[in-house]
């Protein structure tokens, strides 16, 4: 800091903006819950005497539990179909798109095909098998609704942890004797262990900080805490009874996190198996022909499920009324581009505001916590990780208490939703620089410091073409959260400023499931647009900055 004046300034700022807007937000939060004209627990106490929370409580845990397991269990099935199955490349790439659809849509966007493909008046359930007490609401439909989610969340996990596992480590089991089922049980199963635990914590957190699903799915027959929270607030207007709701919330949250932390940092010792030695390449042989096809049957029927889900979906947004008058009409889009075209247009600019403002100090946050020693430095990346690691609900109303009075009066306009994104979402960005910067060589940096560059222009013109990639990365991912999230912001949108998520969700409490499903359709379109355009400028990128990156070492 002392060779380098540009260093103090930024990470001074940094610090404030994190400190502003993630730490201060908590510790408001914190205050109302444990302060009451002094320290005091009444606020927690009152609501654990009230059966209600504290079955909120218990459902909670119990359908985190339930999602991180059956979501683990498909995310394993899924990767093990696409490392271990020997299938074409092609066949990845499809399995690709069906799988990552439910993480690139509405959160609640699967609990509103599962109302109509098994609800009481379902086309499944009811036009097909004639059943009449068939009842999706409850724990069951949450369940499968949040489970066909976020089981895409551990494929991702696992499809990577399964790939780094070296085939030749199998065949040599295969050499010893000993048979497929004995060979997974005891090489490949014990070196994804890491994963899979980290797989199902992720999945965990994730049903714990879901507000919408069980909102539409659960009611008042599965009450779990993000609901609880949003009614004491918006229905009996109980801003501590909130606060305290969100802490009850907070600890398992950190506890789920801190878990993930360890699995994710304890990824090393026997559970090596990338060691830099090259050996001889053998193919993967480790699943049998009927393993293949059992697992070839689960995730084609859960693909199936998931392509049905948002057929209906589609289908419900070109129909007059699913299920009761099927003749088609363009109404639901009609309504969706005249009364819900200024949702749309807010979003799109919060959503566009968000990508260079999240995507620059996701690269700087990186940059400082991977390239800088400072004071305080790993504190900053703890601290900056808090709002991610946190369920939405907590977030939303720890900026509403922060941020509804003077002097910080600042819900209900563009500017807080704009910041409760980046400190959420540009996470993804800076793990995705700290990443690429691990792979380039420190002494690029350190050849344009020989040549009297300062620090600034060393990152503009040396490291920020390089990390180019990660930096459009953390944009994307800023994007689709800004056009899909609604836990975190339902507490913040307000007349001037609404979102296209919280007009999908008032269609559903309103029973307008149509126009739910044109917002959504909508919002996939939009979100598929983007990536796509992402994944085009990415591969330029990375060719563009490999052939620079070699330019610049072979000077």
């Amino acid at each position: 800091m002392k060779r380098d004046p540009v260093i103090a300034p930024a990470v001074v700022l940094i610090w404030g903006a994190v400190a502003l807007f993630v730490l201060y937000p908590l510790g408001r939060l914190l205050l109302l819950t444990f302060w009451n004209g002094g320290p005091s627990l009444d606020a927690v106490r009152g609501l654990l005497g009230d059966w209600t929370h504290r079955a909120a409580l218990v459902n909670s845990l119990l359908l985190a539990a339930l999602v991180g397991i059956a979501g683990t269990a498909l995310g394993f099935a899924f990767a093990l179909l696409a490392v271990r199955a020997n299938l074409p490349r092609w066949f990845g790439r499809a399995l690709d798109a069906v799988v990552l659809l439910p993480l690139i849509s509405p959160p609640f966007t699967a609990a509103i095909a599962l109302i109509f493909a098994l609800g009481p008046r379902g086309l499944i359930s009811y036009h097909v098998f004639g059943l009449t007490r068939v009842n999706i609401y409850g724990l069951a439909g949450t369940l499968l609704s949040e489970t066909l989610t976020y089981f895409p969340i551990a494929y991702l996990t696992l499809k990577a942890v399964l790939a780094n596992v070296d085939a030749n480590l199998e065949d040599s089991a295969f050499s010893l004797g000993a048979r497929r089922w004995r060979v997974f049980r005891t090489v490949t199963l014990p070196l994804t262990t890491p994963g899979v635990a980290n797989a199902f914590l992720l999945v965990s957190a994730a049903s714990l900080a879901d507000f919408a699903t069980p909102l539409i799915l659960g009611g008042t027959r599965f009450p779990v805490l993000p609901t609880q929270a949003f009614l004491q607030i918006t229905g009996l207007y109980d801003m501590r009874g909130g606060a305290a709701l969100c802490f009850l919330l907070l600890v398992p949250a950190l506890a789920v996190f801190a878990g993930q932390r360890w699995f994710t940092e304890r990824r090393g010792g026997s559970f090596v198996t990338v060691t830099g030695k090259v050996g001889a390449a053998t193919r993967v042989k480790s699943l049998s022909p009927a393993a293949v096809l059992g697992l070839a049957v689960v995730c084609g029927l859960v693909v199936a499920l998931v392509l049905v889900c948002y057929l209906l979906i589609f289908a419900a947004s070109i129909v007059r009324g699913l299920g009761a008058d099927n003749s088609l009409s363009l109404a639901h889009y009609g309504h969706v581009f005249s009364g819900g075209l200024k949702a749309v247009r807010d979003t799109l600019i919060v959503a566009v505001i968000c990508m260079p403002v999240g995507g620059l100090f996701a690269v700087v946050l990186g940059f400082l916590v991977s390239r800088t020693r400072f004071p305080g430095r790993r504190a900053l990346e703890f601290a900056a990780m808090m709002n991610y690691a946190l369920p939405g609900t907590i977030v939303g109303i720890a900026y509403l208490v922060a941020f509804n009075d003077p002097p910080l009066a600042l819900t209900g306009t563009a500017f807080i939703l704009v910041v409760c994104y980046v400190f959420r979402y540009s996470l993804a960005g800076t793990r995705a620089t700290s990443a690429v910067l691990a792979q380039i060589d420190p002494s690029i940096e350190e050849a344009s410091a020989s040549l009297g560059a300062r620090r600034d222009v060393t990152f503009r013109r040396v490291v920020l073409p390089l990390i180019r990639p990660a930096l459009l990365a953390g944009m994307t991912v800023l994007f689709i959260r800004a056009m899909t999230a609604i836990s975190a912001t339902i507490f913040l949108v307000s007349l001037s400023w609404s979102l296209v998520t919280v007009r999908i969700l008032e269609g559903i409490t309103n029973l307008e499931l149509g126009q739910a499903s044109a917002f959504s359709m909508l919002v996939i379109l939009l979100v598929y647009a983007a990536v796509a355009v992402a994944s085009l400028a990415m591969r330029r990128l990375n060719a563009g900055s490999l052939g620079q990156a070699g330019t610049l070492l072979g000077g």
